[in-house]
């Protein structure tokens, strides 16, 4: 029996074999279409509408009518074929859904429906013909012209049925898509994810804006860069780790709400939420502080629940999230107090926050960090994991916020906060700090740890001097698009977020 006719199940498994044989009946099947004369790889052809419109247009339809006036064209993959003799079906897939074609050496002519027979699955075919309900109740396409518009020479990823196989799923995400229609749907969120963000800041009065990916100076954020070099100019420089600082000149420059969705590049390790380049949003608004980019995260996350997913609940491994704002909000110190029996005050006393660390399971080394790294490991290790439900931790410590404007009434901590769901961090934001004293001060202390923090970078003097021209006071927020997908969709992991991950070279792949 060939590929063509067989029903594989779903734990079927192809093997090296079958794969060769199947690869010379489908070069074998592309010689004979070039013999006939048959351009294995066609041209452009309009279609009439979305697979998906049919059965919305022609849903009325009973068991055995038909609407022979009204021809349609449409194209996509064959996804099954059955029959023999004078009449064959096939089903065939685009983006949007899946429809029977109906095919009749009478409708079709003998020569014309022989010719079927040099089609594979996955092959891509043009088709026109009239809708018609079969007497099972089945709508389908009774076919009148095709022809064939890209043969492939691969087999079906495991059969059409899937693949198992998390490392070929992301490396040859082609398959994975072409097989997965789960897969398919994450994407196709993604994208519509992306647009909603876009609509609803345009609708606020934001402008969006494009920064430089490639920098002298590595700045606005605490990370490793990738370092390159560019020849003309005989230069080293870093892609970027952050838009932050760049964002911040518009804002000096009197653009006054602005955002960016782009790739960052930091040179860190791969696991479930990080992946060396990855997409976030940041954006900044004039005359507003972390209470208004509070309410602008929620209305991020609204919109996109109501236009994308059409509810504000998520289940992830059991658990109901509801994303409906408001959202809940904890002071980091309380939830240190309440989860890692320690307040920010005793952190801060010599040994105190390594040794609070060390309590907690957290592997230091024999190295010293910097007071910032040991609050974060600690709030980490201990309170993350219980921030399932949305949640705004605000007020961090000065150690930590380099970038953040200090409260008036405890100038030890800052105007900030970060959005937990389910016990990750998914936005950051800030009342800026808009001091350019202050602002090279708290440079100038990172730089004095440079021994202690390998993620500290050199001073960015430009950005002191726009700080010096004036900038008004201002709210910015970041967020990782990839985290955000990964919640609206219940993914566990970025990869699955993630078209092209990043993944360990293999000797010889792609061969």
């Amino acid at each position: 029996m060939t590929e063509n006719n067989s029903q594989a199940s779903d734990n079927e498994t192809v093997s090296l074999q079958e794969e060769n044989d199947q690869r010379q009946m489908r070069s074998e099947h592309l010689a004979a279409l070039y013999a006939a004369h048959r351009n294995p790889y066609g041209k452009a052809f309009e279609r009439t509408c979305p697979i998906a419109d049919i059965a919305e247009k022609y849903g009325y339809l009973q068991p055995g009518e038909e609407k022979a006036d009204d021809i349609i064209s449409l194209a996509g993959r064959i996804s099954s074929r059955r029959g023999h003799g004078k009449i064959m079906f096939m089903d065939l897939l685009d983006r949007s859904g899946r429809i029977q074609l109906y095919f009749k050496i009478n409708t079709l002519g003998e020569d014309n429906y022989k010719m079927l027979e040099l089609l594979d699955l996955i092959d891509m075919v043009t088709v026109t013909g009239y809708p018609f309900r079969t007497k099972r109740g089945e709508l389908s396409l009774h076919v009148t012209a095709w022809d064939i518009a890209a043969k492939a020479l691969q087999p079906p990823p495991a059969k059409f049925h899937g693949l198992k196989d998390v490392e070929v799923r992301y490396r040859q995400r082609y398959a994975d898509l072409l097989s997965n229609a789960d897969v398919r749907d994450v994407f196709i969120k993604r994208s519509r994810i992306i647009s909603s963000i876009r609509r609803f800041l345009d609708g606020q009065g934001y402008l969006e804006v494009e920064t430089p990916t490639l920098s002298t100076v590595a700045g606005g954020a605490a990370a490793r860069p990738f370092i390159t070099f560019h020849n003309a100019l005989n230069t080293e420089m870093y892609l970027r780790i952050a838009t932050e600082l760049h964002l911040k000149r518009c804002i000096v420059g009197g653009l006054e709400k602005v955002y960016e969705i782009g790739r960052i590049f930091r040179n860190e390790g791969i696991d479930t939420t990080h992946n060396p380049e990855f997409t976030t949003i940041e954006l900044y608004e004039a005359w507003s502080d972390y209470e208004g980019m509070m309410r602008i995260t929620e209305g991020i996350i609204d919109n996109a629940c109501k236009e994308v997913l059409g509810t504000h609940t998520v289940c992830l491994n059991g658990t109901e999230i509801n994303l409906k704002p408001p959202y809940a909000r904890r002071t980091m110190d309380s939830l240190l107090q309440e989860y890692a029996h320690i307040s920010i005050a005793e952190l801060r006393q010599p040994g105190r926050a390594r040794e609070k660390a060390e309590e907690l399971g957290v592997k230091l080394g024999d190295r010293e960090f910097t007071l910032a790294h040991y609050i974060d490991k600690v709030f980490e290790a201990a309170c993350e994991e219980h921030l399932v439900q949305p949640t705004f931790v605000i007020d961090y410590p000065i150690e930590l916020s380099p970038l953040a404007k200090q409260r008036e009434d405890d100038p030890s901590m800052t105007y900030r906060f970060e959005l937990f769901v389910n016990c990750s961090e998914l936005a950051n934001a800030f009342s800026e700090l808009n001091d350019p004293r202050e602002q090279l001060k708290r440079f100038e202390a990172q730089q004095a740890q440079r021994d202690l923090d390998d993620e500290a970078h050199p001073i960015d003097m430009d950005f002191i001097r726009a700080l010096e021209y004036g900038m008004p006071p201002t709210g910015g927020m970041g967020m990782g698009i990839d985290r955000l997908v990964m919640l609206l969709t219940a993914q566990d992991s970025i990869r699955d977020v993630l078209l092209f991950p990043t993944m360990k070279t293999v000797k010889n792949e792609g061969k």
